[in-house]
């Protein structure tokens, strides 16, 4: 099953999510080469694809997990959780309908 996780990026962690960026995209890396990523990407804060020091206010991924528990399990461990980069995070099961 396919499971959204919704991350809200804390205050004034822009730094922290340059650093731990690496880190976190190689861990999402091994998801895609297991064909369990339908999309990931994060949320400028500004409308442009490059909002410079604005920075981010969060993260979406949609991927396939066992379980919910599984899905949160792997949330917890993310790298940009794990530097106080994300606030709050929700994980909860996605149906893809279209296209």
């Amino acid at each position: 099953m396919y499971y959204a996780i919704i991350a809200e990026d804390a205050p004034q962690t822009l730094s922290a999510r340059r650093a731990a960026r690496p880190a976190h995209l190689k861990r999402i890396q091994a998801l895609v080469d297991a064909g369990r990523v339908l999309l990931a990407g994060p949320h400028p804060t500004l409308d442009t694809r490059e909002p410079g020091e604005a920075g981010f206010s969060g993260s979406l991924i949609v991927a396939e997990f066992d379980s919910l528990a599984d899905a949160e399990a792997w949330a917890a461990g993310d790298p940009y959780t794990e530097a106080g980069v994300f606030a709050s995070v929700t994980v909860k099961p996605f149906l893809p309908v279209l296209p």
